[in-house]
C-alpha cells in the first residue's frame, strides 16, 4: 500500500485554499480529531498477520552415537580451540592469521552486511515516508487567462511536504522484516559455517605438509641406508663373494625409493601453496615459514562427542538451514497479504505565495489528508500463485534442513568410525614397523658376515620401508580423523568477528564529476 502527497499550488489556488481554511474554521479542527481517532482505531487492528507463523521443526534422532563407546551418560562435547589439542604453536598461528585474512571469511563478512541493510529497508516501510519540496517561478499570463485585462508577470513560491503511510492491517510489512530478521540470522550462521570448514581445511592442510615432509625425511633416510648396502654389495662383489645381480638389485632399490620423493615434493608444496592461499596471501607465502620440519601434530584423544541432538545447535550449518526455513515461512505471509485490502493514508501541507515574506502564514497555507483503500478483485490468478511459489520454496528449505540434519549425522557416524579403526590400525602397523626394523638390522648384520644371502636383506630393507611409511600414513590419518570428527561435531572459531567494517572504503561519493580511467 502506498501513498502519495502533492505539494505545491497555483497562487490562484492558494488563495482559494485560504479561503476554504476561513470557511471551515474550528469546525475542521473538529473533524481532523475525529478522523484521527478513527485511524487510531484503525491501526490497533495491524496487529494481525496472515500466513503461517514458524515452529522450530522436529525431526527423531538417536539417543546415542552408534559407534561411541558405550556410557551411561555421554559427555558433553568440548569443541572450544579443538585444534589446539593437536599441540602444535605454528598451527594455533596460521589459523589465527587465516580468520583475519580468508578471503571467503570476508565475503561472508559481506552477506552479514548486506543482510542487515536488507532489514533495515524492510523495517523503514513500517513508518510514514514523507518528502519535502519548493519551488520558486517567475510566471507571466496571457492575456485570456487574465480575463482580458492585459498581460503580467509575476513571482510565485511554494513549499510543502507529502506524507504517506501504509497501515500494514494483515502483517505483510512485518512478515518482510521477520523474513530479513531470519535473513541476517541465516548470514551470521552462514559465516561461522565458513570459519568452521577454514578451521577444519588450515588444520588438515598443515598436518597434510607436515606428512609429506616426514615421508620425504623417511624416503631419504632409507634410500641413504640402501645405497650403504648397495656399496657393501660392491665391495663384496669386488671380494668375489656376491653377484652383479646382487649389486644391480641394491642399487635398484635405492633409486626406487628415491624416486618418491619428488612425487612427496610436489604434494607438500600444493599442500604449502594451499595454506597461503586460506591465509589471503601469495600461494608461496609460507614456503620459508615451513621449510623447517616439524612432528606430524598428534591429537590429544578421545574426544567427546556428546549426544546426536547436539548437532542441532553446535553445527552452524544446521543452523543456518533451519534460520532459512524461518525466513521463507514468513515470506509466505508476505506473499499472502497481498490477496487482502490495502489502507494508505495520504496527506499533504503547502504554502504558496507571490513572495517568499507570505510563505507560512494561515491565508497561504493549504491541506489535504484522507485514507486510500485498495482491493485487489482480478488478477488472473497472480496473487494466488505468489503465493503458492512462496509455499514451494518454503518446502523445498524444509527438505534442505532435513538432509542438513541428515548429513551432519553421517559426518559425525563416518569420524567416528575412521578414527577408532586408525587408532586400531596404527598398534598393528607400530608393532609391524617394529619387527621389520629388527629384521632388517639382523639380515644386514647376516650379510655382513656371510650367514645370510642377499635376497634376505633386500625384502627387509623393502619391508621396512613400507611399513614405516604405511605408520607414518596412519598417524596423518588419525590427525586427519580428528579434524574430520572436530568439523562433524561443529567445532570451529567461537572468538569475535568483526562484520560491521567494509572491506572496500569508498571516498568521493558526494556529488562530483566522475573522472573516468
Amino acid at each position: 500500500m502506498t501513498r502519495r502527497l502533492s505539494t505545491g499550488y497555483s497562487e490562484r489556488g492558494a488563495i482559494t485554499a485560504a479561503r476554504a481554511g476561513q470557511k471551515f474554521g474550528a469546525s475542521s479542527r473538529g473533524n481532523a480529531c475525529r478522523i484521527f481517532i478513527l485511524l487510531l482505531s484503525i491501526q490497533l487492528l495491524t496487529g494481525c498477520a496472515v500466513g503461517p507463523d514458524f515452529g522450530s521443526p522436529s525431526i527423531e534422532l538417536p539417543t546415542r552415537w552408534s559407534n561411541a563407546k558405550a556410557t551411561k551418560t555421554p559427555p558433553a562435547a568440548n569443541l572450544s580451540h579443538w585444534w589446539r589439542r593437536l599441540k602444535d604453536p605454528v598451527l594455533n598461528a596460521l589459523i589465527e592469521q587465516a580468520v583475519d585474512g580468508n578471503l571467503d571469511v570476508a565475503r561472508a563478512k559481506g552477506r552479514i552486511r548486506e543482510a542487515r541493510a536488507t532489514r533495515r529497508q524492510a523495517v523503514g516501510a513500517l513508518f510514514p515516508q514523507v518528502e519535502g519540496s519548493g519551488s520558486a517561478t517567475r510566471n507571466q499570463a496571457s492575456a485570456v487567462s487574465a480575463g482580458g485585462g492585459g498581460t503580467g508577470t509575476y513571482n510565485q513560491f511554494q513549499a510543502g511536504f507529502d506524507a504517506s503511510w501504509e497501515l500494514d492491517l494483515f502483517g505483510g510489512n512485518r512478515r518482510a522484516v521477520e523474513a530479513a530478521t531470519y535473513g541476517v540470522d541465516a548470514a551470521e550462521d552462514d559465516l561461522r559455517a565458513t570459519l568452521l570448514t577454514l578451521v577444519g581445511d588450515v588444520a588438515a592442510y598443515y598436518t597434510e605438509a607436515r606428512g609429506y615432509q616426514a615421508r620425504i625425511a623417511l624416503a631419504r633416510r632409507t634410500a641413504s641406508s640402501q645405497r650403504e648396502t648397495a656399496a657393501l654389495t660392491q665391495k663384496k662383489f669386488d671380494a668375489g663373494s656376491s653377484s652383479a645381480v646382487d649389486v644391480a638389485k641394491a642399487s635398484a632399490q635405492a633409486a626406487t625409493t628415491e624416486a618418491n620423493i619428488p612425487t612427496y615434493e610436489t604434494s607438500y608444496s600444493e599442500a604449502v601453496h594451499r595454506l597461503g592461499v586460506l591465509l589471503g596471501r601469495d600461494p608461496t607465502a609460507l614456503t620459508q615459514p615451513l621449510r623447517r620440519g616439524a612432528p606430524i601434530p598428534a591429537p590429544r584423544l578421545p574426544l567427546p562427542t556428546g549426544i546426536p541432538a547436539d548437532v542441532l545447535v553446535m553445527r552452524p550449518d544446521v543452523r543456518r538451514a533451519e534460520r532459512q526455513l524461518a525466513q521463507y515461512t514468513a515470506k509466505i505471509g508476505q506473499a499472502e497479504a497481498a490477496l487482502y485490502p490495502s489502507v494508505t493514508l495520504t496527506g499533504s501541507v503547502s504554502t504558496t505565495g507571490l513572495k517568499t515574506g507570505d510563505l507560512g502564514e494561515n491565508s497561504s497555507i493549504g491541506w489535504s489528508f484522507g485514507p486510500t483503500v485498495s482491493v485487489p478483485i482480478f488478477n488472473g490468478g497472480k496473487l494466488r500463485a505468489g503465493v503458492e511459489i512462496a509455499e514451494a520454496q518454503r518446502d523445498q528449505y524444509y527438505i534442505a534442513w532435513r538432509s542438513a540434519v541428515l548429513s551432519a549425522l553421517e559426518d559425525v557416524e563416518n569420524s567416528i568410525v575412521s578414527l577408532a579403526q586408525e587408532r586400531i590400525r596404527i598398534q598393528s602397523l607400530s608393532k609391524a614397523a617394529q619387527r621389520y626394523r629388527e629384521a632388517a638390522r639382523l639380515s644386514r648384520s647376516l650379510y655382513e658376515t656371510g650367514s645370510s644371502s642377499f635376497l634376505d636383506v633386500l625384502d627387509a630393507e623393502r619391508s621396512l620401508y613400507t611399513a614405516e611409511d604405511s605408520l607414518l600414513q596412519s598417524r596423518i590419518a588419525i590427525a586427519t580423523d580428528y579434524i574430520a570428527l572436530s568439523k562433524a561435531l561443529g567445532g570451529g572459531w567461537d572468538g569475535a568477528i568483526e562484520s560491521s567494517r567494509p572491506d572496500v572504503n569508498d571516498v568521493n561519493t558526494g556529488p562530483h564529476i566522475p573522472v573516468s580511467q
